[in-house]
């Protein structure tokens, strides 16, 4: 019987230009033994003892190298089966506002990355649920200003 775990975060970075949002995508590197070369948010593993948002948080500085503005949790997990380990993996959603003047600098885990509007970003994601969770935040936490406030977290 598959076992349940929660032990990767994905992080939603964003950038307003003109207010008009970007989102920020990173190609995986080839040489990556899982999903090399697709399209992808920030994610990455929690730490033993580390809570999502800190593990959020943390994979956002180590993947980009931005500054946080601002923190959301997101309204939304993405479950995929790890057929290697038998196992059911629910990853809770976070989103991060960063400056526009800035671009991230590349950990060796990507290759590349795009600074897209919402339509060419969806585009681009190969997983119902990064798709489903980057419609959440540009929908619910940047399209409604009170949804935004009650899901927004402290730095």
């Amino acid at each position: 019987m598959p076992v349940v775990v929660s032990n990767i975060v994905e992080v939603c970075v964003f950038r307003f230009v003109s207010d008009t949002p970007e989102y920020l995508l990173l190609l995986r590197s080839k040489d990556q033994s899982v999903y090399p070369d697709i399209w992808q948010c920030i994610s990455g593993k929690i730490r033993e003892g580390e809570r999502a948002a800190e593990a959020a948080l943390r994979e956002f500085s180590e993947e980009c190298g931005l500054t946080a503005n601002r923190l959301w949790v997101v309204p939304h997990c993405s479950a995929f089966y790890e057929p290697r380990r038998d196992e059911m993996n629910i990853c809770p959603m976070f989103a991060i506002q960063v400056s526009p003047q800035n671009d991230p600098l590349l950990s060796r885990e990507h290759s590349s990355f795009a600074w897209l509007e919402y339509d060419r970003a969806l585009e681009r994601l190969v997983w119902p649920g990064q798709r489903d969770g980057l419609c959440i935040v540009h929908e619910y936490l940047l399209g409604e200003k009170s949804a935004a406030q009650l899901a927004r977290l402290p730095l």
